[in-house]
């Protein structure tokens, strides 16, 4: 049975192998020279950037000579979706377009056994693939995600668990599309545009939900020259900002065309926007998720999509024992 699922699907995971070794390869080079730019290590770095010269250059060497990379990388959260899609697409749709499986369903091995073996071995390459990609990406990312923090989108999304949530999820869609439509194509494309149909919602409504946020208020600070106010109020660099704005001495959130106003009153009296607002009690709120919850949404996002995939594996599952493709 192995022979025979390797000699079916030994196309797609040679390609994927070779496109995701090449990928690390090249992720290796480039970040090795990345993080020699930092002696002592990013994360030393982290700490003292506005305090020690020599980190604040690295950053900014960083930025200036990686950046480009961090920003091609940002797209790369789709490459866990093609993996799993291209596995999972022509698991059972392959068998039906070419009709082998009235052979394979009536040879020796039955043919929940059949698909137990098939299920089991390209959803375990799908994780393998997914994990060398997600650990190397990882670990290039050092650098960025000790000047940013790893909430940021093009990290979270990268990093972590997520990744090989992602690519059984779209291994499931596409197992079960290909079970439903009975063409590997069309259920690689209804896989891929389910993971972004369900992507988006994810990250923009239910992941700032998967705990309530902190709210930090402090007055505007007086000092500086600037025409803005100072800082938004969080502990960290690291945390994960949700939302931030301007609170009266009250407590109470001031509208942005309040705080326009407010503005334009300190600008038509000549003075300084800080001290006009620190004068008349004026705060800065900031909502955010702490920075430690990383693993925690880590985990809740893993199970929510790592869920659907199983249940879409039922699915399959209970067509085929029921011989209903």
């Amino acid at each position: 049975m192995t022979w025979l699922i390797w000699r079916q699907h030994r196309t797609e995971v040679c390609v994927l192998g070779l496109l995701v070794g090449m990928f690390g390869i090249a992720l290796l080079v480039l970040g090795t020279q990345a993080h020699d730019l930092f002696p002592g290590g990013p994360a030393r770095c982290a700490g003292e950037a506005g305090i020690n010269e020599a980190c604040a250059a690295s950053f900014r060497r960083l930025d200036e000579e990686y950046g480009y990379v961090e920003n091609l990388l940002a797209g790369f959260y789709l490459v866990p979706v093609v993996i799993g899609a291209f596995l999972g697409a022509p698991l059972l749709a392959r068998e039906l377009e070419d009709g082998t499986w009235q052979l394979a369903w009536t040879q020796a091995v039955p043919r929940m056994r059949w698909l137990a073996a098939k299920l089991a071995a390209l959803a375990g390459v799908t994780v393998t693939l997914t994990g060398m990609f997600t650990a190397v990406l990882t670990w290039f990312r050092q650098p960025f995600d000790a000047w940013e923090g790893r909430f940021q989108y093009d990290a979270f999304d990268l990093e972590g668990l997520v990744p090989v949530a992602y690519a059984l999820f779209a291994f499931g869609v596409a197992t079960a599309a290909g079970a439903i439509l009975r063409r590997s194509l069309p259920a690689f494309g209804v896989a891929f545009g389910a993971f972004l149909a369900a992507r988006m919602p994810v990250a923009l409504l239910a992941r700032p939900a998967y705990a309530t946020p902190l709210t930090t208020m402090e007055p505007v600070p007086v000092g500086g020259s600037k025409d803005q106010a100072g800082h938004w109020p969080v502990p960290s660099f690291a945390d994960w900002m949700i939302e931030h704005g301007y609170a009266d001495a009250t407590g109470r959130r001031l509208s942005w065309t309040e705080y326009y106003e407010l503005e334009g009153a300190a600008n038509r009296a000549g003075t300084n926007l800080n001290q006009f607002l620190h004068a008349r009690g004026i705060q800065q709120f900031g909502v955010y998720h702490p920075a430690d919850r990383f693993w925690t949404f880590q985990l809740i996002e893993t199970a929510l999509f790592v869920a659907v995939a199983a249940v879409l594996i039922g699915v399959v599952v209970w067509r085929v024992r029921r011989r209903m493709i």
